[in-house]
């Protein structure tokens, strides 16, 4: 019985991948004959150069030595940004959540700033920090800094009072709560900003590049931009996404191992 029941689950689940995977062909080929579309229409043909155009640029940005080094430049302060971030988001969003008078210092400026494009206050860090890697690694910081620690920070708050009535009960002390109870619970809440994090180091790359940078695919779209050749800056686009999507995908696997308890709602 208990195998007949196994083996209907797993029936089931390669069921459920076989449908998810046919709808995602499916989206695949609506995007690609949309795109072919808009290749053709007069009014979207020079924007939009058709998939085999975009393709071919690949080769072509390889030869003029630009293609990984972009790539390279661009991963080197996105990865530095969201790390910076996240290290200075965690403890920041725990001690806004424990302690109301750090909360009613910090949270206001976090609301304020958050709410102001990168655009806006990257001239004033170039002018603070100079042209380079530097500024990009610092509005990225910022950018990812504020999502995540917003984040984190209505996770905990979040937490069943309960939990940590019953470990002081219990004779737990701070560092106990922090430790025991705090960090469990929240899990799925940092792993959940952290996957925010990601996606907004990547959409803030075009601004956080505006500060003099010598490469970088942000860099390299305006640069495109300005000499109008919209298919290797398309090229450059659906490199970010991809890019993008393969460290959603990443996190999402993690966050499946380490919050594989956690119940969710199957749609």
């Amino acid at each position: 019985m208990a195998k007949a029941e196994n083996n209907q689950k797993e029936s089931s689940r390669i069921s459920e991948k076989t449908k998810s995977r046919l709808w995602l062909l499916l989206s695949l080929v609506a995007a690609i004959g949309l795109w072919t579309l808009l290749s053709v229409l007069p009014k979207t043909s020079r924007s939009f150069p058709n998939i085999i155009v975009t393709v071919k640029q690949i080769p072509v940005m390889i030869e003029r030595g630009l293609l990984f080094k972009d790539i390279s430049s661009s991963l080197i302060s996105v990865g530095l940004g969201y790390a910076l971030g996240f290290v200075i988001a965690l403890p920041v969003a725990i001690l806004m959540a424990w302690y109301k008078p750090v909360r009613n210092i910090i949270e206001p400026w976090i609301q304020f700033i958050r709410n102001i494009p990168p655009l806006a206050y990257v001239p004033l860090i170039v002018i603070a920090a100079g042209v380079g890697r530097k500024p990009q690694v610092i509005v990225i910081t910022i950018a990812t800094f504020l999502i995540m620690c917003i984040t984190i920070y209505q996770g905990i708050i979040n937490i069943d009072e309960t939990l940590i009535k019953a470990a002081r009960v219990l004779g737990a002390k701070d560092k106990d709560i922090f430790v025991r109870v705090l960090a469990p619970a929240s899990l799925p809440f940092i792993l959940t900003a952290v996957r925010l994090g990601a996606s907004v180091a990547l959409t803030t790359l075009i601004a956080a590049e505006s500060t003099g940078a010598m490469a970088g695919l942000g860099m390299r779209i305006r640069t495109l931009n300005n000499s109008y050749e919209t298919a290797p800056m398309l090229l450059y686009i659906i490199i970010i996404g991809i890019i993008g999507i393969t460290v959603e995908k990443i996190i999402k696997l993690l966050e499946r191992k380490l919050t594989g308890w956690q119940e969710k709602r199957e749609i």
